[in-house]
C-alpha cells in the first residue's frame, strides 16, 4: 500500500484537522438503526451498513467526544469497509445519537464497561463472525482501555485507534494552550448542553431521582475548561474522586503493556490536541501493538490528494489493515 502523503495545502495540524468536519462532503449511507439496551436499563444506538451477507466479517466503530455516528469521519470509514464487502456497526455513546439517554450517567473516556456490553452484544448475535473495533480519539482511549483490562478475554480479533489521548490530564492542558483553545470552546459548549439538555428532559418527564443526580452537582455556569468539566461534572457523577482521580483511572497509556490482541495505533506528532510527550514510549507497547507515528496528520485528520480531489489516509489504511488480520484468522474462529 501506498503510504501517508499529507496534503501539501492543508499544512499544520489545525489544518489537517478542521478540514475533514468543516469542508468535506458528508458520505450518503444508507444504515439500519438499532437500539441496545444496556444492563442498567439505559440504551445505546447502533448504525450498521454494509456487506448483507451474514458470514461478512464485522467492524464496531467508536466516535470520539461530542461525536456520534454522524461524525464524518465514521461514515467515510463505514463506506469504505463496505466496498470491500466488511459489515459495520457505529456506536452512539450514550446520549449521542439525537436524544438525551435515559440516566444521568453520560459518556467520558473510561466507559470501556459500556464497550464491553457492545462487543458481547454482538459477539451473541454474529458468534461465527470475526469482529474487530475501530476506535477515534476518546473511543479510541476507550477502545485501547478496553483491551488492556481485557487481555485475551475478549471476543474481538484485532482493534485500531486513532489520534488517542493516552494522558488525559495533559490533554486537557494541551486545549488550553493557543489555537487549541477554540477546540475546548467548542467541546464545552456542546458538553455543557449535553448535561443541560438531560436535566430539562428529566424535569419535564419527572424523571426526579435521575434529576437529582445531575442538579446536586450544581451550576453549570463559570466551568471554561476540562479541568472544570471533569472535576464539577464527570468525576462526581460517575463515582471518581476528582478530575485527577479519573484522569489517572481512564487515560489509556496505563493499559498499553496489557494489549495482548492485534492493535494497530496511528496517530500524528503534530496533533493539536496531544503533546508529543503524552505518545507512548516503545517499551510501554505490547508486543501485539503496533504503533504507526506520522510527523504530520492533525487530530483525525489524515487528509491527502489534490485539493478538488481530496483522499482519505484512514479509509485506506485501517481496512487494509483489518484485513491483514482477518487472513491471519483461523479459518474455525478466533
Amino acid at each position: 500500500m501506498s503510504p501517508f502523503r499529507p496534503a501539501t495545502w492543508l499544512p499544520g495540524g489545525h489544518l489537517q484537522t478542521l478540514f475533514n468536519p468543516l469542508l468535506r462532503k458528508p458520505p450518503s449511507l444508507q444504515r439500519q438503526r438499532v437500539r441496545m439496551t444496556l444492563s442498567d436499563g439505559d440504551y445505546l444506538d447502533l448504525d450498521w451498513h454494509g456487506s448483507t451477507q451474514q458470514s461478512a466479517p464485522i467492524a464496531i466503530l467508536l466516535h470520539g467526544l461530542t461525536g456520534s455516528s454522524a461524525s464524518l469521519y465514521i461514515l467515510g470509514q463505514q463506506r469504505a469497509l463496505a466496498a470491500v464487502g466488511w459489515r459495520s456497526v457505529a456506536v452512539n455513546w450514550r446520549g449521542c445519537s439525537g436524544e438525551p439517554n435515559h440516566t444521568a450517567r453520560a459518556y467520558h473516556s473510561g466507559a470501556s464497561d459500556d464497550l464491553a456490553e457492545v462487543v458481547e452484544h454482538i459477539h451473541n448475535l454474529n458468534p461465527d463472525q470475526p469482529l474487530f473495533a475501530v476506535g477515534y480519539s476518546l473511543g479510541g482511549n476507550v477502545l485501547l482501555k478496553y483491551l488492556g483490562e481485557r487481555g485475551v478475554d475478549s471476543p474481538l480479533h484485532a482493534a485500531v485507534a486513532v489520534s488517542v489521548p493516552f494522558r488525559l490530564d495533559q490533554c486537557a492542558d494541551r486545549l488550553q494552550v493557543g489555537f487549541s483553545r477554540v477546540y475546548q470552546s467548542r467541546f464545552m459548549r456542546d458538553m455543557l448542553a449535553y448535561v443541560a439538555n438531560k436535566k430539562r428532559l428529566f424535569q419535564h418527564q419527572g424523571l426526579d431521582a435521575e434529576y437529582a443526580r445531575l442538579d446536586v452537582l450544581g451550576s453549570l455556569d463559570g466551568m471554561d475548561s476540562f479541568w472544570d468539566f471533569d472535576g464539577r461534572i464527570t468525576a462526581p457523577l460517575h463515582g471518581f474522586a476528582s478530575a485527577q482521580d479519573y484522569y489517572r483511572r481512564c487515560s489509556s497509556r496505563y493499559f498499553l503493556g496489557d494489549i495482548r490482541l492485534p492493535t494497530l495505533i496511528i496517530q500524528a506528532q503534530n496533533d493539536p490536541l496531544v503533546y508529543p510527550h503524552s505518545l507512548p514510549e516503545s517499551n510501554e507497547l505490547s508486543a501485539s501493538t503496533e504503533f504507526e507515528l506520522h510527523q504530520r496528520g492533525g487530530h483525525v485528520g489524515f487528509v491527502e490528494g489534490l485539493p478538488w480531489r481530496p483522499g482519505y489516509y484512514l479509509e485506506r489504511r485501517i481496512p487494509q489493515w483489518l484485513a491483514a488480520q482477518l487472513a491471519d484468522t483461523p479459518s474455525n474462529g478466533k
